[in-house]
């Protein structure tokens, strides 16, 4: 199964995290699966993404987390678009493990959504970038195997996570020199002021 996801759905997810860079981040993935020709394996396309949390108290906290999943469904399955997925960035630069809270919210998505990835942000990958001129994703794949473990995609090439536009890591590279990230709004602070709208509609103008 291959993975793609937009360059704004991509970008929006790194900022979130630059912006909260002491906590945990989390955000949904919004897309559609689009079946395969001939038998092949179909293609998760990562339409758009929605920042969630940046406080420990929320981010596992199930009555938040059903209200804005409740939104997000409302507003994209107007566009036949869905929830896909979960991403995560830790806390702490240097921790590259999956937490129970992603391994749970993501089982609740597989259990909607069979293809549902977990994407966790590379921290070392993202601070390497300016120097790496990498075209691929600062984010591991994680896919749930049939033994319900979430597994590192990738290392036996049977999944794999894509930049739709290839000049996605470019732009978000003049994103973070010019502070955008600054500019995020997430759940939490559309429950802390409703007025802030978490489809951050005028980040890309």
């Amino acid at each position: 199964m291959r993975y793609e996801i937009s360059q704004n759905a991509y970008i929006k997810l790194v900022l979130h995290a630059l912006k909260h860079k002491t906590s945990a981040v989390n955000a949904l993935l919004v897309g559609r699966l689009v079946p395969g020709a001939h038998g092949e394996d179909g293609l998760v396309d990562v339409v758009d993404s929605v920042p969630l949390f940046h406080s420990v108290l929320q981010i596992g906290l199930l009555p938040c987390l059903e209200i804005a999943l409740l939104q997000i469904e409302e507003h994209y399955g107007d566009q036949g678009l869905s929830i896909v997925g979960y991403f995560n960035a830790n806390e702490r630069f240097d921790d590259d493990e999956l937490s129970n809270v992603a391994k749970n919210i993501g089982d609740h998505i597989y259990r909607y959504f069979p293809q549902a990835a977990i994407l966790l942000l590379d921290n070392k990958k993202l601070e390497a970038l300016p120097k790496a001129k990498d075209r691929s994703p600062v984010m591991q794949l994680y896919t749930r195997e049939a033994s319900r473990n979430w597994k590192l995609a990738g290392s036996d090439g049977s999944s794999r996570l894509l930049a739709k536009e290839p000049t996605a890591n470019v732009l978000l590279l003049d994103f973070i020199s010019s502070k955008k990230w600054s500019e995020i709004v997430d759940f939490d602070d559309h429950l802390d002021d409703i007025s802030r709208d978490w489809l951050n509609p005028g980040l890309f103008k």
